[in-house]
């Protein structure tokens, strides 16, 4: 600007020694100059100030960009105090987080390291011109959220059916919404004063009421704090229902046969958890053992299953059994009564008894057949039907061997017969009639050989069909069974008494 005052007032002593035409032209030509002077060197800001938001504890810089600066000088200070915070290059204010720095004449900035809340608000450039120039930017100092432990809950202990308030309450800028929902996973129950429920997957607020909680309530609640400034913060609170234990038991009479495994259970619930034992009649405590087998199964936070195995299951074995659980409220037992079934008795192939451990094939690499108290009063676990049972083939089996009954009848004889069934053959002599379903000769089928008493013993009645002839036997009736091997036998006997006397 000096430089332009000379050559100026050079122009104006020129000006003063010219003649009244050149004086003119030389007045204009100077009033030109100054006026474009004047433009051309006046300062203007050449972009906005950007606005800044970072989390507490950050650096941030604002730049000021500006054009033409010329001898004029560049200001910070904030807008909401009117506190200086620099000029040009000193700074002004006490704050040793503040600094400035510039590139060339057009961009200037304003360093502020390890922003906190009291750094939030407007920070002005400006420029000494007449009249001044400014432009702000602002910066927005957020905070993370987190928890105000001294208004947030704790683990709560609450009996049964009481109501129960949990807190969160949380700070940060901008303020944090909470929000609840169970670790879980599983749906809050609220409940409104006439007990209604309503079902929810999360609540949000900073307050979580439950009313009239019961067990399944219990569990661990979290409450979660975000304003979209990361990190989100969350906390725990473990909500504890205490109730005197219950013992629940599928099935109270468990019968197995000897020389197998049987297995009996109770279902326990109880809070706080229940010390829970086994003891057998009247004082004789289970332990585990090669005869014993004792193992609880933890379903939650309040659930157990107790089980025991009774192995090779003997006559000094029944008896009962109580299952105990004892808590600091309270102490409850069920008994389980075992006892004995006799095994299931069938015919052979062979025409032999045979008895249930024939049948309880046990295949390798299987155990034995355990007996549960869970269905009935036993079932088999950890086996098929096949190994506890025997196959099909173990059973009767028609084609093989024949189920024959000798009983007497009523039936009237009229020496002439002639039979509806097309699947029955009747043979008829005078006081027997044999009936068989299908080929008779195949010996296929049940044979029923029904014995029909008359006055006139020893008469004749002649032969029907050519295939049977007389037969007279004593009144008295008789019917034979194949369920065991000695009346297979005197079965088998009595028909071929029959047949020779037929043929």
């Amino acid at each position: 600007m000096r430089i332009v005052f000379k050559i100026n007032l050079f122009r104006f002593f020129v000006f003063l020694k010219s003649s009244n035409k050149d004086k003119m032209i030389i007045l204009i030509i100077i009033l030109l100059t100054i006026l474009k002077d004047s433009m051309t060197y006046q300062p203007e800001f050449s972009e906005p100030i950007l606005n800044i938001s970072h989390p507490v504890g950050r650096d941030i810089t604002f730049t000021c960009n500006v054009r033409h600066l010329g001898g004029y000088r560049v200001g910070w200070l904030k807008a909401d105090t009117k506190a200086i915070q620099a000029i040009h290059e000193h700074v002004i204010t006490h704050n040793p987080r503040v600094s400035v720095t510039h590139s060339d004449q057009n961009t200037w900035n304003l360093h502020i390291k390890s922003i906190t809340e009291e750094d939030r608000g407007g920070y002005m450039c400006q420029l000494n011109t007449d009249p001044m120039k400014s432009q702000i930017g602002f910066l927005d100092v957020v905070i993370p959220p987190d928890f105000i432990a001294e208004e947030t809950s704790s683990d709560v202990i609450v009996p049964e059916g009481s109501p129960v308030k949990l807190t969160c309450r949380a700070r940060g800028y901008p303020e944090p919404v909470v929000t609840f929902r169970r670790e879980d996973g599983k749906d809050i129950v609220l409940k409104d004063s006439s007990g209604t429920k309503n079902l929810v997957p999360f609540h949000k607020g900073e307050i979580l009421k439950l009313n009239r909680v019961s067990r399944n309530e219990m569990g661990n609640y979290l409450c979660i704090a975000s304003n979209q400034v990361p990190p989100s913060v969350s906390k725990r609170i473990a909500l504890s229902i205490h109730f005197h234990p219950v013992i629940q038991v599928p099935n109270q009479l468990v019968g197995a046969p000897l020389g197998t495994d049987v297995q009996i259970e109770c279902h326990v619930e109880a809070s706080p958890k229940s010390i829970n034992y086994w003891i057998k009649d009247a004082d004789e405590m289970i332990v585990a053992s090669n005869k014993y087998g004792v193992t609880e199964i933890v379903k939650s936070q309040y659930e157990t299953k107790m089980t025991i195995i009774v192995r090779n299951f003997q006559k000094e074995d029944v008896g009962s059994y109580r299952c105990i659980a004892k808590n600091s409220l309270g102490e409850v037992d069920s008994s389980i009564r075992l006892y004995e079934i006799p095994r299931p008795h069938h015919k052979s192939k062979h025409g032999g008894g045979t008895e249930t451990n024939d049948i309880l094939k046990h295949k390798t690499g299987k155990h034995k057949p355990i007996y549960s108290g869970n269905n009935n009063h036993h079932h088999s676990s950890n086996n098929d039907d096949e190994d506890l049972n025997g196959s099909a083939e173990d059973f009767d089996d028609d084609s093989d061997s024949e189920k024959m009954s000798i009983k007497p009848t009523n039936r009237p004889y009229n020496g002439n017969h002639h039979s509806s069934d097309k699947n029955r053959n009747h043979y008829y002599g005078s006081d027997t009639i044999i009936e068989s379903p299908g080929d008779f000769d195949s010996g296929r089928g049940n044979i029923h050989v029904t014995y029909k008493p008359h006055n006139n013993r020893g008469s004749s009645q002649g032969n029907i069909f050519g295939n049977a002839k007389e037969n007279t036997m004593d009144n008295k009736g008789i019917s034979i069974s194949t369920g065991s091997t000695s009346k297979h036998i005197t079965a088998v006997v009595i028909l071929l008494v029959l047949l020779y006397k037929v043929l």
